[in-house]
């Protein structure tokens, strides 16, 4: 490496934030850039370790060490061809991904990791600044054409990949822009759009067509698309989120988390919403589920101006350090205090959502809760609960978000039409080895085949399913396994 000493010297140094008081009155993104001195020692900090297990902890083998060390030799270009050989969107992972690649670090072990992800998006940010990237269409089309459908991070992957290599992609989106979760999920003061525009825009000079406002099973027919493409990628996503179906739960003011940020960022955007307004201005808000979404909410419902914010997770606090339960290299379950919460919400866990309450007029008024104790078993997960005696309670609020997870894709219209297998969680059933469902021409892809997971695994998810369905149209494959990387 290039500073074998440079993790004994150099401590993790993070970038600096725009002030909670201030970035709480836009939407932008609020992170400022590492000076190039304090990148070039954080670069620095990577060791020779002989077993890069940061490399196994992402999903997307990104070669890490190497990378690392391009950019503490100021070898930008070749840091971009490293990073760009195994990751099609680094600009999106290098802002949203919780960075297992991190807890895999061995400098880990007993010190603050290397900060791979920063390094990660200063690498792609780098090399937009410096021209390096610029639209690559394939010399030679094979002739094969490939329908995507659903323009997530999975969906993108895929065509990417299979343009690359020749064939004639087509995605199709439902809503009114691609991007999926990246442009209606992800608040823009953790991903502003223009970062999704710029790849999108790339893509389409690279020869990808996109059709927005095309409803696959609804405005779009399916058998057009068994007849006109030889090959079909369900990438729709996991998009039926997980109720609460207690008393009370029609009163208005009970929303899924989802609609609320799909909302907001259509607002940002200056495009239609289409639906009554949910805003949080003046109001008490309850976010009922501890995940990113719900964090999404928080700093949402801030930014709208809310009277309160108050988080709750119904499992118990994680704790704040690995523990003997949760070993390195493994992906830790910890506490998670993220910029939202710097903005200002209170947390609670341990604690169980009754019923909602409304007026008379059917306004959400308030919610009623009860702390629960935990059993924990001896691997300290935690197994079975009961309800604390005297802690029931009344809380006054007026809106409440639900964001406890996805439970699998929609099956309404598109999957049910096509009638391909479902797996006993509602996801389409797809081989983890071909991707392929049980009707031939037709594979699966990212949250559709695995259930809700991370952009990371959306990412390489569409990789490998573009390398399978390459193989089927080709018989042989021109794109590279994670397990089988060159770069240029």
């Amino acid at each position: 490496m290039g500073k074998v000493t440079g993790f004994q010297e150099y401590d993790r140094v993070a970038p600096t934030r725009e002030e909670a008081k201030t970035r709480v009155k836009h939407y932008g993104e609020f992170l400022h850039e590492l000076p190039a001195q304090e990148l070039n020692n954080q670069a620095a900090r990577c060791m020779d370790c002989g077993v890069p297990f940061c490399q196994s902890g992402c999903p997307l083998g990104n070669v890490i060490p190497e990378f690392n060390d391009a950019v503490y030799q100021g070898k930008w270009e070749l840091a971009a061809n490293i990073l760009l050989s195994t990751n099609n969107f680094p600009e999106f992972t290098g802002r949203i991904c919780p960075a297992p690649c991190e807890s895999a670090c061995v400098l880990g072990i007993n010190r603050p990791p290397v900060s791979i992800e920063e390094i990660e998006k200063h690498i792609i940010e780098i090399a937009f600044e410096k021209g390096f990237i610029k639209a690559k269409a394939p010399l030679i089309r094979t002739g094969k054409k490939v329908a995507v459908i659903g323009s997530g991070p999975a969906g993108l992957a895929a065509a990417a990949q299979l343009n690359k290599v020749g064939h004639e992609v087509t995605v199709f989106e439902r809503d009114d822009a691609p991007g999926g979760l990246l442009r209606y999920g992800i608040p823009d003061f953790k991903l502003q759009k223009n970062v999704v525009d710029r790849r999108i825009d790339l893509m389409k000079e690279e020869g990808i067509i996109f059709r927005c406002n095309a409803n696959v099973g609804e405005n779009v027919e399916i058998s057009t698309l068994l007849r006109d493409y030889n090959a079909i990628v369900l990438a729709g996503g996991s998009t039926v989120p997980r109720d609460l179906p207690i008393d009370g739960r029609s009163a208005k003011g009970v929303h899924f988390a989802m609609d609320f940020l799909k909302q907001q960022n259509k607002r940002v955007a200056n495009r239609e919403i289409g639906n009554e307004d949910i805003l949080a201005t003046g109001k008490n808000v309850i976010v009922i589920g501890g995940g990113d979404t719900g964090s999404d909410c928080i700093g949402t419902s801030n930014r709208h101006g809310a009277k309160s914010v108050t988080q709750f997770e119904i499992m118990p606090m994680p704790p704040q350090m690995r523990n003997e339960n949760m070993p390195w290299p493994n992906y830790p379950m910890l506490l998670k205090n993220t910029s939202s919460h710097e903005e200002g919400a209170q947390r609670a866990w341990s604690v169980n959502t009754k019923n909602f309450i409304a007026d008379e007029d059917g306004n959400l008024k308030a919610l009623k809760v009860v702390d629960v104790e935990w059993e924990i078993d001896a691997v300290g997960r935690p197994v079975s609960f009961k309800e604390v005696a005297g802690t029931e309670r009344d809380l006054p609020c007026e809106l409440v978000f639900l964001a406890m997870g996805f439970l699998h894709p929609q099956k309404e219209g598109l999957i049910e039409k096509l009638g391909v297998e479902l797996d006993n969680r509602g996801n389409v059933k797809a081989s983890e080895h071909t991707y392929q469902t049980n009707i031939g021409k037709i594979f699966a892809a990212g949250d559709t085949r695995r259930g809700q997971s991370l952009v990371v695994w959306a990412i390489s998810e569409g990789r490998e399913a573009a390398r399978k369905v390459d193989e089927y149209l080709m018989g042989v494959t021109k794109l590279a396994s994670k397990d089988a990387v060159a770069y240029a």
